[in-house]
């Protein structure tokens, strides 16, 4: 009877941290932590004259309580960018495995162009984490239709790319979860500055109408909600940018990886077989 080649593996679910699936839940928990800051941090009486919120900033920290409610905004998105990059960390790092990437690659090629395919699974078992659960299902879907007869050479070369790919896109929301949240506020962060300065400026504009000395409190408070909701949203953009791009590095490094080994599969398979 004609053997049928089984379908391909789902790859073996990654170990360790896998990151925190409902991100919105860290955006509230942020969003309370920021606002505690401002009220209770900020606006504590010390850091005005007198002792009163309502009067001149101080010090710095009275200052920033002055740029309005649009601060704890941007507060609250800066702090979700260090939590959302701490748990991308810990996610990428365990789905990178516990050897080094380059030198795993570079052994694993070697072991599978070497047909040593028992050293290649022992290498995937020790890396672990989302790179070696692409290879190893690849492996498996190599020895699989190794043992088909029924199906042709291109056939089988497919079904080990196919298998490549299923197990690519098992791996990847893993590797990429919560990185569009962190997109969005490089973003969100200008514009909710861009909104707190606005707002400040149009305190400005009324303090200037009234007219007379009495309004020069009011007129630079206006000016200050403005700068510092510039500069606090500006560098809540900043950090966004940078842990987005770094993690975006750091992913595109794994999957250049997993392409080069699932190159190496393929090409091992075609170059040591003949078509039937």
């Amino acid at each position: 009877m004609a053997t049928t080649t089984k379908a391909a593996a789902p790859a073996k679910k990654s170990s360790g941290f896998k990151g925190v699936k409902d991100a919105w839940i860290i955006l509230v928990i942020c969003c309370i932590i920021a606002y505690c800051f401002y009220f209770f941090v900020l606006g504590d009486p010390s850091h005005f004259q007198g002792g009163d919120r309502s009067g001149h900033p101080a010090d710095l920290m009275g200052t920033v309580y002055k740029g309005g409610f649009v601060v704890g905004l941007i507060i609250t998105l800066l702090l979700t960018v260090v939590v959302l990059g701490v748990e991308r960390f810990f996610a990428i790092k365990s789905a990178s495995g516990k050897m080094n990437l380059a030198k795993f690659t570079a052994q694993v090629k070697e072991a599978i162009k070497a047909q040593d395919f028992a050293k290649a699974k022992d290498l995937c078992n020790k890396m672990q984490g989302s790179v070696a659960n692409v290879v190893l299902a690849s492996i498996k879907m190599y020895e699989t239709v190794e043992t088909d007869s029924t199906l042709k050479k291109s056939q089988k070369i497919s079904k080990i790319q196919q298998a490549h790919e299923e197990a690519t896109q098992l791996e990847m929301p893993t590797l990429t979860m919560n990185l569009p949240m962190v997109a969005t506020i490089v973003s969100l962060g200008t514009l909710t500055a861009l909104f707190g300065t606005v707002l400040g400026m149009i305190g400005s504009f009324q303090a200037l109408s009234a007219g007379g000395g009495a309004d020069s409190m009011a007129l630079s408070a206006g000016i200050s909600e403005a700068l510092v909701n510039t500069a606090s949203g500006i560098l809540t953009s900043w950090v966004a940018t940078v842990v987005y791009n770094y993690f975006s590095n750091k992913i595109d490094k794994l999957t250049f990886a997993l392409d080069e080994v699932g190159y190496t599969i393929a090409a091992t398979y075609d170059s040591n077989h003949v078509e039937a």
